[in-house]
């Protein structure tokens, strides 16, 4: 008890000065959006408080979106395992560790739990927080933090994340709908016909994705509402799929490739969003965006999107439970 009053007595003494926190959260795209909340969470507590954050450099875009995000931090470990024999690689990964090594921290934080992520943190300068053992995805990675918390691993990422920076900071565990706080540019050099809504068909496993026809169906019936439908890809084979859906479609169109920060724009001006699992949909419940996801293959219950405090989303469909138009097309109407 009293090592715990004396650490809280440390922690609030730094907060009388600038408290410098490091978020290590690398990826997927999902997963980085359901850490999102805990910005706001932190700041409601330490308003001046300074936030880095640590990120796969191909989801940059996302924490960049965040007005309270001093700086941003990529990595490179997908890029890197690939290329893992070449002097660019190791000199990459050794300015990396100089760069984190150069700044001092108050309190380092890894929301991921990932071997990975810990690793990263360990390369930094503060007092290192993450999960415990039983806690972490990959336990491992517990050995790493100067300290460890219980959080529930039967809890939906969002809330995960938001209790273990509360039991990191020392303060309640939010019991509110979360603020994801990133506002997105209005500013697009594409004239899309309004109102639309983006349809957003692609992801990582053909076992996710919504059948062809489906996509179709959904887009006739927004016609007959005059409502656009906005397809965006990543892929050829995305291409493909968006200019087949498009070629039956008078009220369909396919964008042409954008950025995580593009489609945030563009998703930002939707009427709502509809898509399978994938991190741009957990993107357009962040923006505020009413959301429809769609699930064939993967429970949502942990890691579904989360609706936060100013927009709805809806979770439909299960592991070998495929939604149909009509059911997506009901769930449209309840939240636009």
């Amino acid at each position: 008890m009293g090592l715990y009053l004396i650490s809280n007595i440390q922690l609030y003494a730094k907060m009388l000065f600038m408290l410098k926190l490091l978020i290590v959260k690398t990826s997927s795209l999902g997963d980085v959006v359901h850490n999102l909340p805990i910005i706001n969470d932190i700041r409601s507590h330490f308003p001046d408080v300074e936030i880095d954050w640590v990120v796969e450099e191909s989801f940059a875009d996302i924490p960049k979106l965040h007005p309270a995000v001093n700086r941003v931090i990529p990595v490179a470990i997908r890029r890197w395992r690939k290329t893992l024999f070449s002097k660019k690689t190791w000199l990459e990964i050794k300015n990396l560790k100089r760069q984190l090594a150069a700044q001092s921290y108050d309190i380092v934080l890894d929301t991921q739990g990932l071997l990975k992520s810990a690793v990263l943190t360990s390369f930094s300068q503060g007092e290192k927080h993450g999960y415990a053992k039983d806690s972490a995805r990959e336990p491992l990675a517990s050995f790493f933090y100067d300290s460890k918390h219980q959080v529930a691993r039967n809890r939906h990422a969002v809330v995960r994340n938001r209790m273990l920076a509360a039991l990191a900071l020392n303060y309640p565990v939010p019991d509110k709908l979360p603020d994801y706080g990133i506002r997105a540019s209005t500013a697009t050099n594409l004239s899309l016909k309004t109102p639309y809504i983006i349809g957003l068909h692609g992801t990582s496993r053909d076992s996710k994705l919504w059948p062809t026809e489906y996509w179709v169906s959904l887009g006739q019936e927004l016609a007959r509402q005059k409502i656009n439908l906005v397809l965006p890809w990543a892929s050829s084979a995305e291409l493909q799929r968006a200019q087949h859906i498009a070629s039956v479609l008078s009220n369909a169109t396919v964008l042409p490739k954008q950025s995580i920060g593009q489609l945030a724009a563009i998703t930002s001006q939707a009427q709502a969003a509809i898509g399978v699992d994938t991190g741009l949909s957990h993107l357009s419940v962040a923006l505020n965006i009413p959301t429809i996801a769609i699930y064939t293959d993967t429970n949502p219950a942990l890691t579904g999107v989360y609706a936060g405090a100013y927009a709805p989303a809806i979770n439909l469909g299960n592991i070998n439970n495929t939604p149909s138009p009509p059911e997506v097309l009901e769930a449209l109407k309840k939240i636009i």
